[in-house]
């Protein structure tokens, strides 16, 4: 096996432990990445929604009140108010999801699935817990949940949510008086969600990582040749002049020429001390047949 072939084996040997490392630590690198940015993005989207929630609160519904000419209105609500501006995001992203889901709703809409419910139950169970990150798989590819506790914290919400008697007839009406009742002061009746799909920031970390590596693999070869070039004219190609030249004179041709190579590296040092070893058997060739001339004739 040459000294080229070696080379190159153990080049190759290097590139592919070092790609497979880099491969599989940039691999989470890339992909924990696209789930902090898809949790940022969820993030931005709970603000939206609790934006709605506030204006609702605080503005609307000192304008307008919950009832009106014997009719309730949903818009006064401000979880109605958030899901429905939310519905209308959803004609341009239709793959996001915002909902507060309760476990004992006065809309049925809003019941709980149950790994919803499983949120709602850490969160009861876990008073100091202000946010919960999951991820599961849907039909559409792996999503992001971000969920936040819904707890009576204003004594005023009971008005509506405590006693049937106590709520208005028209949301009686339209509700019904089974659900949505019995809610407590600062209790976690529910839980605000957003979801978001991770199969597209997941697969753009993955091109991200592709690109990187073909990248990576491009600057190998290139480097892999121009070693290649430089292994053949500074080592290879001097060492088989020297070894041409080292044969010639173990035939008894002392009259080849030196070996010269320019330069103050190994090999330039290694063809001096050649040079120097074969005039010095040059001249111990010389002296003993000047030795065996000067013996007498018997």
């Amino acid at each position: 096996m040459g000294l080229r072939t070696k080379f190159n084996l153990a080049i190759l040997a290097a590139f592919i432990i070092g790609f497979c490392t880099i491969g599989l630590v940039l691999k989470r690198s890339f992909e924990d990445s696209a789930r902090e940015e898809a949790l940022q993005n969820a993030r931005v989207m709970m603000s939206e929604a609790n934006a709605v929630r506030h204006y609702t609160n605080n503005t609307i519904v000192p304008l307008i009140g919950v009832e009106r000419d014997g009719k309730f209105l949903p818009a006064s609500v401000p979880a109605f108010a958030a899901q429905t501006t939310f519905r209308t995001l959803r004609t341009e992203y239709p793959d996001y999801f915002y909902k507060e889901a309760a476990l004992n709703p006065t809309n049925p809409t809003d019941l709980a699935e149950k790994w919803e419910a499983d949120l709602i139950n850490t969160f009861r169970q876990m008073p100091f817990q202000t946010e919960l990150v999951t991820e599961r798989e849907t039909m559409a590819g792996p999503a992001l949940s971000l969920a936040r506790p819904i707890a009576i914290t204003d004594a005023a919400c009971l008005v509506c949510h405590s006693q049937p008697s106590a709520a208005p007839k028209s949301m009686i009406a339209d509700y019904g008086a089974e659900h949505g009742f019995g809610w407590r002061l600062n209790e976690v009746i529910g839980a605000q969600i957003i979801t978001l799909p991770l199969a597209r920031t997941i697969a753009k970390a993955h091109q991200a990582l592709i690109l990187f590596l073909a990248i990576l693999t491009g600057v190998f070869l290139l480097m892999t040749g121009i070693l290649n070039v430089l292994l053949h004219y500074l080592v290879i190609k001097p060492v088989i002049s020297m070894s041409k030249l080292a044969n010639e004179v173990s035939h008894g041709d002392m009259d080849a020429p030196d070996f010269a190579v320019s330069g103050r590296d190994e090999i330039a040092s290694l063809s001096g001390s050649f040079n120097r070893m074969r005039r010095s058997l040059a001249s111990a060739i010389q002296l003993l047949d000047h030795d065996e001339d000067s013996k007498p004739a018997r």
